[in-house]
């Protein structure tokens, strides 16, 4: 049975809400098309299918140690973003060399 908080990992994943985490876990099930299969079926409204992604999330933490830390860092990111806490990360060259990192913007934005 896999622990509370990858239930929890599972869930946010089935929203499809969490990018960043949900394309790390992507990545991580890239070579197996059952488990892509598992991520992109979960659905919030099926228990069954969080179940399932949490207990594939399980054994792939038990074997790869790096991801489990890394889902789980992705993880408390998201937690404390979607608690009203703000994360701006630019992880590629920005086009143009302009980016705009802000939370709530009311109007426009112009460089």
């Amino acid at each position: 049975m896999p622990e509370p908080i990858l239930t929890a990992v599972a869930t946010a994943l089935a929203t499809k809400a969490a990018q960043g985490l949900y394309e790390l876990v992507k990545r991580k099930f890239s070579k197996d098309e059952k488990a892509v299969a598992t991520l992109e079926s979960a659905t919030p409204d099926n228990p069954a299918s969080i179940q399932a992604l949490a207990e594939r999330l399980d054994t792939e933490s038990r074997e790869d140690p790096a991801f489990a830390a890394e889902l789980r860092t992705k993880f408390e990111v998201h937690q404390s973003a979607s608690e009203g806490g703000v994360n701006n990360q630019v992880s590629h060259v920005a086009e143009g060399g302009k980016v705009v990192q802000a939370r709530d913007v009311h109007g426009n934005i112009s460089f």
